[in-house]
């Protein structure tokens, strides 16, 4: 039977451009590009690694949001995903992370999986949270925050690098794995595997076919919200510290007054 890969990929706002808040504290996603997040390319690497030492396996690549995140899909497909799947409704703007992994779960459930294979973060969100809600709600093991990850007999086996130490975990299949910047170099996509993105399969689907009430994501079923926000002040000048014998007093007495020693 076919080892079936499913990765959770997210479009984001370029880290950059600027970026800024719309008028309802959302991240305002219109007036700045967007790509595929880039520690979700090294979960993207990854399953594509694992499905070339299988003798039979499929890589699904999964995303929630808007018309424009279609863009990250083809990314993931040109990088050699086989199909993909984009889950986009009005309703879901404004949702946060306890939203997004209830739809991710289902339609991890949809599309049916062995193992479920994220990044160890957005870039624009960077809460790190998702892999451990999802796999929490598919009812099955995590191991997260692998530098490196393989799969045999059934089994997910990984190695976390922690500061002081490095652990082998391992899981049985199901699983919901994710994967840091450390896993290894993301592949660039080949002429070849541009084009061929564009005869590969993208399904879509809405919340009501994933069984999904409005009220339990957007901004009105979101667990979390944002009370204000401002725009980060311009740098200023710096204090220009002429070393005349007493340089090393003066660098002293600045990190002390802001705390840095």
């Amino acid at each position: 039977m076919s080892l079936r890969i499913v990765v959770c990929v997210k479009y984001v706002p370029d880290a950059t451009g600027d970026r800024k808040f719309a008028d309802d504290l959302t991240v305002d996603r219109d007036d700045v590009d967007g790509l595929l997040s880039e520690l979700d390319e090294y979960a993207v690497e990854q399953a594509l690694q694992i499905a070339e030492e299988a003798d039979d396996a499929e890589v699904t690549v999964l995303t929630v949001g808007p018309e424009d995140a279609k863009d990250a899909l083809r990314k993931a497909l040109s990088m050699g995903a086989d199909k993909a799947v984009h889950v986009e409704d009005d309703d879901l703007h404004g949702t946060d992370v306890m939203g997004t992994s209830l739809v991710l779960a289902k339609a991890i459930e949809k599309t049916g999986y062995d193992v479920v294979i994220a990044g160890m973060a957005s870039t624009d969100g960077t809460m790190g949270v998702l892999p451990a809600i999802l796999a929490e709600r598919l009812g099955v093991p995590q191991v997260t925050l692998l530098s490196e990850v393989s799969i045999e007999d059934g089994v997910v086996k990984g190695r976390r690098d922690g500061d002081s130490a490095s652990e082998q975990l391992e899981a049985s299949l199901p699983a919901v794995v994710s994967v840091t910047d450390q896993s290894g170099e993301a592949r660039y996509p080949s002429f070849k595997g541009i084009m061929a993105a564009k005869k590969k399969p993208v399904e879509s689907l809405e919340l009501d076919d994933l069984d999904i009430d409005a009220d339990e994501v957007g901004l009105a079923g979101a667990w979390t919200a944002v009370d204000s926000a401002a725009e980060r002040p311009a740098r200023t000048a710096g204090t220009i510290v002429k070393d005349e014998g007493e340089g090393g007093k003066q660098l002293a007495a600045f990190l002390a007054e802001q705390k840095f020693i």
